[in-house]
Formats: structure tokens, sequence, C-alpha cells
């Protein structure tokens, strides 16, 4: 089964998903950027997702970083969006120093983001270690690799996350920075003994420019998920587009994941540009007009996320 916000669901049940989007952040002390925190317009983005034939989307917001269960669940509810939720980490210099994300030990945080997904997702965490827990369950767990590497901090969560995701069978994503080394990431995660196929690394598109290094990390198994999509601070959707027709030219279709990695200044509800909905009403009909074909669409967008958010017993 699949881990939404309202439960378990069949893969078949899944349908359009948008595999890394933001679309409800509190206020908090480990954060990037402002806050999405006004339900209503959250929700009237999901709704207008959902009219066009949005059926799911994967929330990359880890506790400890303002994520909110309830207000998650809430959305999925009223706007008929299944969402899958992460627990995890996220990049070390959005903490404060004296987070707890810091002191607490690698076998304390495994059975955290391993509870997150078992039992149910914190509703707090955000200063103090987290306490109030909730029955809605997380559905991955999202961690981040920065331009500092594997120090010791990291590789202290990466081992927690890595116990985590072989103990419950959900995936692990990673936030790829620009200028980190994912292939040594990749060595680091095998050599703790999960699987290529249950990972997911994320921003590629934008974060690293050879393109070897992403067909490297596919050639192992490993998912990318690309978001550089209506961003043109970065580069352009004719260039998203030659990235994502060299995957397929090499056979990597099927290993390929897509989103918007939404932000308050890009949701339409919050006053932004372009909204959660630019894939559908624009994207694809660029990509399907320049190449694309529909059997690759369902691929990237329904039968991928089908296949790596699946919980493996």
């Amino acid at each position: 089964m699949i881990i939404t916000v309202l439960g378990d669901i069949t893969p078949a049940g899944l349908g359009f998903c948008q595999s890394h989007e933001h679309i409800y952040i509190r206020p908090s002390l480990a954060q990037a950027g402002e806050p999405i925190d006004d339900p209503g317009k959250s929700l009237a983005e999901l709704v207008v997702y959902h009219s066009i034939g949005g059926s799911a989307i994967v929330d990359a917001q880890p506790i400890g970083t303002g994520r909110d269960a309830s207000v998650l669940a809430r959305l999925s509810e009223q706007s008929g969006v299944h969402i899958i939720a992460s627990t995890g980490f996220h990049k070390l210099n959005y903490y404060p120093k004296d987070h707890w994300i810091f002191s607490t030990p690698e076998e304390e945080l495994a059975r955290l983001f391993t509870a997150e997904i078992e039992q149910g997702m914190y509703l707090d965490g955000d200063t103090a270690f987290p306490r109030r827990q909730s029955r809605i369950r997380a559905g991955q767990i999202k961690t981040a690799l920065d331009t500092d590497g594997l120090t010791q901090s990291y590789c202290k969560l990466f081992r927690a996350a890595v116990g985590a995701a072989k103990t419950t069978g959900c995936p692990l994503m990673v936030h790829i920075e620009q200028k980190s080394d994912p292939l040594e990431l990749a060595d680091f995660l095998e050599k703790e003994g999960l699987s290529p196929s249950r990972m997911i690394f994320c921003h590629l598109d934008r974060a690293i420019l050879e393109t070897d290094i992403h067909r490297e990390l596919c050639r192992r198994g490993i998912y990318l998920e690309y978001d550089t999509i209506g961003r043109p601070k970065y580069h352009d959707d004719k260039r998203e587009l030659a990235l994502i027709i060299g995957l397929v030219e090499s056979g990597y279709d099927g290993t390929l994941l897509l989103g918007m990695d939404t932000t308050r200044a890009r949701l339409r509800s919050y006053g932004g540009f372009p909204g959660i909905s630019y894939i559908i009403e624009d994207f694809i009909p660029f990509i399907r007009k320049n190449g694309i074909p529909e059997t690759g669409i369902r691929c990237f967008f329904v039968e991928n996320p089908a296949r790596i958010f699946l919980k493996i017993s």
C-alpha cells in the first residue's frame, strides 16, 4: 500500500502525482524562505489542481521544519487530493544550533522516523523534541545533502534515515544541493544496506550540471525527481525538456519523477506564479507537442510514483 495522510491506498488509487511539493508550512525556527501558512489559500491551490486532473502530491516538508500533519490531513480531505507526507530531516543550516536534530542520538532518530510512518506524525518538534503524536502517518523519509557533504552530523542523520527506510519499507528522498556529490551519497546509502530502487534524488536538473551523473544514478536504479519547471531563475522549459529527453533516450523513463517544488512565491493562491497546476496546464502540453508520448507522460506522473511510493513489506 501507499501511505497517505488519510490512510493507506492502493497504487492504482494514487493517480496523477506530482512528486515533490510544499503546500503548507507554518512559521518555524528551522525554515528557508517564507512560510506557506494560510490553510484557505493552500486549499484553493489544491482544489484547482484536483479540478484539472491532479490526484496526488508528495509534500516534502520533514518534521521539525514547520510541517503540520493535522493541516495536511484537512487539506487532503477537503480537496480530494491524496497527500503523501514526510518525516526525516532537511539541510542543517536551516536549523538553529540548539535544535534537537543535532543532539538526538542516531538510534533515537531512527525510532522517531519509524514511528512517524508506523504510528503517526508528531504535531510539534519545531523547537523542543516532539512529544504530541497524531495518528496521521508519513509515507516517506525526506533527507538532504548539502555542499559540505557527509560530515559526522550528516552521516548520523542518513544512517538514522536508512534505518527507518529499511524497517518501514518506505522510500528515502534526498534534497540534492548544488555542488554536492550525489554519487558519494549513493555509495554511502548502498553500503548502509539501502537498495537504490528505494532512493529518490531530487533537483539534479538544476543542482548537477553533469548529465552523465544523472545517467549513472539511474543506471544504479535510483529515481530522479526533476522540478526545475517554470523556473526561469535556473533555466527555461526548453532546457528542462532536453534533460527529460536525454533520460528517455538513455532508457531511464522508468526512474523519472516530476514536480514543482512549490514555494509561497510560486503558488497562485498566495499571489505567486506559476502555481502548482502549471505542469498540467502548460508543461505537459509543451512536452507533448515536442516529442514526449502519452506513455512517457503516464510513466512520469502515474506509473513511477505508484511504484516508488509503495510501502515494501
